[in-house]
């Protein structure tokens, strides 16, 4: 049996109408807002709902004309081999768009990058892996904001974290979370070997406070005086905060602003998304305890992507795709062909395991 339902597709259409009628009523203040963000989510739904439904409807009067025969029943027969492509392609579409949402696809996301194994050139690659999601986020016209940075000692980042900013963020990052590493000959090889080292990406949704309550008691704050750049008042003055979350153990420390309120702001926010997204993967643990290696388990232990530079290739070893545009896929516009195929196929998989439960 099809996910795709007769009654599910009216059900769709009717509240997309309704929706309609409402908003052209003229809905005012906070119901406007609430019905106007429904209408925009669900348009594409709808409109390809529609399309679909008038084609079956169309498929079916070819069908009649095909049964009477003659020239009519050959041009109809003709005509109903490209509708039969065009129902198949509407059909495939529809089971995605009604492929459940995740909560946090809308949401901004705090990017996290850490050097991993292999010194100074795994702080160096963590600086390349944070341009290409800078680039990449300029594309899509998303905004970028830099929390907090520790620089390697030869360049590149030890740690760096950020917020991006922007529409369906989380969506489009979220694969991205794991085991980064790269195969190149570092400048400061003389022998020409190639070194392999790695970094690690963490993509997390950003909490609102009413996803997360923090109660002042299960938080320690310590405060001490910053030991990084930023001038004389950085190192004269107890601006530095750690905050230790008391329940799980979670520390959070922050001082690249001199103001210890900022500190503190920057770091409840950092803890506020890594306390939401524990919640997220101890629910979808609990949800997929029956199912294995789904795309954006958020495993990172695992290695997800090999940026090997003397072949010039990027490959993700989660799909089993290989690109030979290396420099493309830093620079930022190759990288979406990546997300896209990730996205794709978890919209496989899940499109498998719905059509399984209604089998």
């Amino acid at each position: 049996m099809s996910i795709l339902k007769p009654e599910k597709i009216d059900r769709i259409i009717e509240r997309f109408r309704g929706l309609e009628g409402s908003l052209a009523a003229g809905a005012e203040g906070e119901s406007f807002v609430k019905l106007s963000k429904e209408y925009a989510e669900l348009q594409p739904l709808a409109q390809t709902a529609e399309a679909y439904r008038k084609s079956l409807a169309e498929r079916d009067g070819l069908k009649e004309m095909i049964a009477g025969g003659g020239e009519m029943g050959a041009m109809a027969e003709a005509e109903k081999a490209v509708l039969d492509r065009s129902i198949d392609s509407l059909e495939q579409k529809l089971k995605v768009l009604l492929l459940p949402r995740d909560s946090a696809d809308d949401r901004n996301v705090i990017l996290e990058v850490r050097a991993g194994t292999g010194g100074d050139e795994a702080a160096l690659f963590a600086g390349d892996l944070f341009r290409m999601y800078q680039r990449y986020a300029a594309n899509k016209g998303w905004r970028v904001e830099i929390i907090s940075a520790s620089e390697g000692d030869h360049g590149g980042f030890k740690e760096i974290i950020a917020s991006i900013a922007g529409q369906g963020v989380y969506a489009q990052l979220k694969f991205e979370s794991g085991v980064h590493r790269v195969q190149r000959v570092p400048d400061t090889e003389a022998q020409g070997r190639i070194h392999t080292s790695a970094a690690t990406v963490a993509v997390l949704p950003e909490a609102e406070d009413v996803d997360i309550a923090i109660d002042e008691k299960d938080l320690r704050i310590d405060v001490y005086r910053s030991s990084g750049p930023g001038g004389q008042s950085v190192n004269t003055t107890d601006s530095a905060v750690r905050i230790t979350h008391l329940p799980t153990g979670l520390v959070v420390a922050q001082q690249d602003e001199k103001s210890q309120h900022k500190n503190k702001a920057k770091a409840l926010k950092i803890l506020r998304a890594r306390l939401y997204e524990r919640e997220r993967q101890r629910l979808d643990a609990e949800r997929t305890a029956q199912r294995r290696g789904q795309i954006g388990s958020g495993d990172r232990s695992e290695r997800i992507r090999t940026y090997n530079f003397p072949q010039g290739r990027v490959t993700d070893h989660r799909i089993n795709l290989t690109l030979y545009k290396l420099d493309l896929v830093l620079e930022g516009p190759a990288l979406e062909e990546l997300i896209e195929a990730l996205i794709r196929e978890h919209q496989a998989e899940l499109l498998a395991q719905a059509e399984a439960e209604t089998s």
